[in-house]
This record gives structure tokens, sequence and C-alpha cells, in this order.
């Protein structure tokens, strides 16, 4: 008998042990979540196609036309891992032009600019896009665990990897390095908020259906409604602990003083109003929130004009905040010219 108490004792020293490591582990992978981002490495670019595209598309179903030239290329973000993307430009170019970088949501590819382009193309705008970890050309092979890892991994990677294009952007002899733009859907509105605390070479964001607190969102009908009840008990306090360091309610706040965007759905079943708010009230100032009657974009077909406008009225206020920074690239450089040598920069746009 006391031969069993010894190894039970035992077991449960070890397996306190065990939770102990497996806690200082995490701790340790949190606080250097964000940390593989090394702006000096070489890019290394690889341009694998460039191509003119004039035709029609459906997106939404509504058709819209395109007009644009098509740069499919790729960059390392880190020694040996090369990141698919493509680049969008105006068939006209008049000088430099913005830039609008595109995090597409979790299911999503970069090839998505292709359908969604057109418009900003059309107003002077190129885009770019990657495929994010797990996605496109990046898909994982593997059993669970290594896509549980992938997983794990993929926030801090789209938002590194999107740092990186910044770095690429800011080199192109046809992108203008200090009007660089965000536009981030569903997924890549949850990273897209934590990319915009980050990363300040980025002038303003479009937030497209995101929102925040990883356990309220586990809890949209989307999710529930669509996941065994035994599964959702469990899994819901996993997923939340594992991924509670990506959760964008951590970094919200130091968005500012970058304006803010968010475009969300009050019918949304996947991110919930609920989620959409918690984000939009932890995020810094300027921002502003428009509703839509919709339901998450690509959900209900009947929702496509909606989802349309709503992408409309985020390429106008883009169109807006950039139409701000060129008033104060203009104005910087009269100022400059007037009295060459004793005029500090009036605009972070050019300083940052």
């Amino acid at each position: 008998m006391d031969m069993v108490k010894k190894i039970l004792k035992w077991i449960g020293i070890a397996i306190l042990a065990l939770i102990l490591v497996l806690l200082l582990f995490k701790f340790y992978a949190d606080r250097t979540y964000f940390n593989n981002y090394d702006p000096k490495l070489p890019l290394n670019v690889r341009v694998e196609e460039v191509k003119e595209i004039n035709d029609e598309i459906e997106v939404f179903n509504v058709k819209r036309p395109r007009h644009f030239q098509s740069i499919k290329f790729s960059y390392e973000s880190r020694p040996g891992e090369r990141v698919p993307a493509l680049l969008l430009l105006p068939t006209e170019l008049k000088g430099k032009v913005p830039c609008v970088i595109f995090l597409h949501g979790i299911g999503q590819s970069k090839g998505f600019i292709h359908e969604i382009g057109g418009p900003f193309t059309e107003k002077g705008f190129a885009m770019a896009s990657f495929d994010q970890s797990m996605q496109g050309e990046r898909k994982v092979q593997g059993g669970w665990f290594k896509k549980a890892i992938a997983f794990r991994q993929r926030p801090w990677k789209t938002i590194n990897d999107a740092r990186r294009l910044v770095d690429y952007l800011q080199t192109h002899p046809d992108i203008d390095p200090n009007r660089l733009y965000l536009v981030g859907a569903s997924y890549g509105a949850i990273t897209g908020c934590t990319l915009t605390a980050f990363e300040k070479r980025i002038k303003a964001s479009i937030l497209v259906v995101g929102g925040g607190n990883i356990k309220r969102m586990l809890d949209a009908p989307a999710i529930k409604n669509n996941t065994p009840k035994w599964l959702h008990a469990i899994g819901k306090p996993i997923v939340s602990f594992i991924m509670n360091v990506a959760d964008p309610i951590h970094y919200a706040k130091n968005t500012s003083p970058t304006p803010l965007l968010f475009l969300n759905g009050d019918q949304d079943a996947l991110v919930t109003p609920e989620a959409g708010k918690i984000l939009f009230e932890a995020a810094g100032e300027p921002k502003e929130i428009r509703w839509y009657p919709i339901d998450h974009p690509g959900l209900r077909d009947s929702d496509g004009i909606k989802v349309i406008q709503m992408l409309d009225d985020g390429l106008a206020w883009l169109v807006e905040q950039d139409n701000k920074i060129k008033q104060n690239k203009v104005g910087w450089y009269r100022g400059w010219e007037s009295n060459p040598g004793h005029l500090e920069p009036q605009s972070s746009a050019l300083t940052n």
C-alpha cells in the first residue's frame, strides 16, 4: 500500500513538473511571439510573371471591370522561407502611386486581389497581397500536430510577412513609400489591427468584418452551431489559451495615431457584431465604425450588392485619407522651397 502511495505521489509530482515546464515554455513563447522580424535581412525578390489583365469578373455576384498589370513575385521573410505574392499596378502610371496591402481571410489566398483589385487600380492605387501561412502556395503538409503548430504560428507570420512586404514596397520604383495603406478582411482584419499597431509606415487601415476577444469569437453561431457540443466545450478553452497572445485587443490601443475604418455586418454569424464592437472599442483614435445589414461576406449570396457597397465605401474613405497625405506633402515641399534647410517636416507621412 505504501509503495502504491509513493508511486502515485511521484506521478503527481511529475505531472505538476510537466505542467510547470509547459507553462514556462508558453510564457517564453508568448513574450517572443512577434520577435521574428528583421528588416536588415535581404529580401531576395524574384519576379516570376508579369501580365496585363483587361476583362470583367464576377465578385459577390456582381460583375465588375478590371484593368491592371499583375506581377507575381516572391520574397524572403526569413532566411530560407519564401513568401509568394502579387502586385497589381494601374495600367497608366503617372509618377509613383499609393499602394494598398491586402490581408486576405483565413480560407483565401493572395489571388483574391485579382477579384477585388479593379476598383482600387482604377482610382490610382497599386495593390499587393501575399499567401499567408497555410494558404495558397504555402499549404502545410502533414498530420494534425504539424498543422496545429502552423495555426499557432500563423498570426505572427502574417504580421511579420506583411512588414517585410512593406520593406519591399518602400523600395519599389513605382510605389510612393509614404502612401502605404492596409485593407484586412475577416482574419486579415483581426491580424491587420495588430499590424497597424506595430507598423507605423502604414498610414491608414480599413478593417473589414474583423473582431476581438478570442473567447467571444469562438461562441459565434457559425462556429458553435457547426461543432459538436463536447468538442466546443473542450476546444474553446484550449484554443483560447494557446492563441490568446494573438488576440488583437492586446495591441489595438497602439494603432493610434493611424486612422482606422471598421466595416462590419450587423447580422454576421462568424465574426459577431459583439466581437466587432469589442475590437473597435479597444482600438486607438482616430477611428470610425460603419454597420451594414449583412452576414459574413460569402455566407449569404443575397448580400452581394451590399458587400460591394461596403467595399466601395471603404475605397472612398481611403481616397480621402490619401488626399490628406498628398496635401500634407505638397504643403511641406512648398514650405521647404520657401525656406530650405530651416523647416521641420509637418507630416508624419514624411518622417516615418
